[in-house]
């Protein structure tokens, strides 16, 4: 099981708050479209086995399943057949970074894969990639169950409904904590709504839908003892999608 995991996070503010605009250089090369564009060109370029048609800057790092190299020699170039119908993408104007969940096709098999890009003057000057294949790399795989984006997570809400940059990581960030704590995330007085959910490669894992095991329909009151013989979690802030008030972190145990 890779010890690798990355969590997108839905936060809307519990007041009216407006979200910080403001732009920064990199949110003025390369807006929305521009990242989305982007992102498509980098994948369309993984099914069609062809490198230049990546838009690279001069100096790109690149990393494939936390193993930096040569764009030339990541696997997916030479692998991907399809790109199926589950994609979510997840915007950071701000900071010049597209990022994607996706699942495509290697030669039939199915494969969860995420993507970062850092975009400079519409250019990518970084290339992360980390591909789950089977329950061997993410324990639970349940493919059938990411079939397209959800509503839930693609929803704009109304700018009033949004709370700020700061303040949107500071309310993500309670789930690595409450994970840490080993309890459970009313421990940590995470700010779930009643209707919060975990949907984990395919699959509820908390929330009202869920019947994975009992206790789970709240992911307030799950319990997280299964976290106690991982340790604490590192946590990194990818990004911020500011206009669908998402947050994206990676955790890694």
């Amino acid at each position: 099981m890779k010890t690798t995991t990355l969590l997108v996070l839905g936060v809307l503010a519990g007041m009216a708050a407006t979200a910080d605009r403001s732009a920064s250089a990199a949110s003025i090369s390369c807006d929305r479209e521009c990242l989305r564009g982007t992102m498509t060109t980098f994948l369309y370029a993984l099914l069609e086995h062809d490198a230049s048609k990546v838009p690279v800057a001069d100096a790109v790092r690149v990393t494939e399943d936390g193993v930096e190299k040569p764009l030339a020699q990541v696997g997916l170039l030479r692998t991907v057949t399809r790109l199926r119908g589950y994609r979510q993408d997840i915007l950071d104007e701000r900071t010049g970074m597209a990022g994607a969940d996706v699942v495509v096709g290697e030669v039939g098999a199915p494969v969860m894969l995420v993507v970062r890009l850092k975009v400079v003057d519409q250019k990518i000057t970084e290339i992360e990639t980390v591909a789950t294949r089977s329950r061997g790399d993410g324990l639970i795989f349940n493919i059938d169950g990411l079939s397209a984006p959800s509503e839930e997570m693609n929803y704009a809400p109304r700018p009033e409904q949004l709370t700020s940059r700061e303040d949107a990581i500071k309310a993500a960030m309670h789930y690595p904590t409450g994970l840490n704590a080993a309890k459970t995330f009313a421990a940590v007085n995470a700010p779930f709504a009643p209707n919060a959910y975990r949907y984990e490669n395919g699959q509820v894992m908390a929330g009202p839908k869920c019947k994975f095991a009992p206790g789970c329909e709240s992911i307030t009151t799950q319990s997280l003892a299964i976290f106690e013989r991982l340790g604490d979690v590192s946590t990194r802030v990818i990004g911020v999608d500011e206009r669908l008030g998402i947050v994206w972190l990676r955790m890694a145990w």
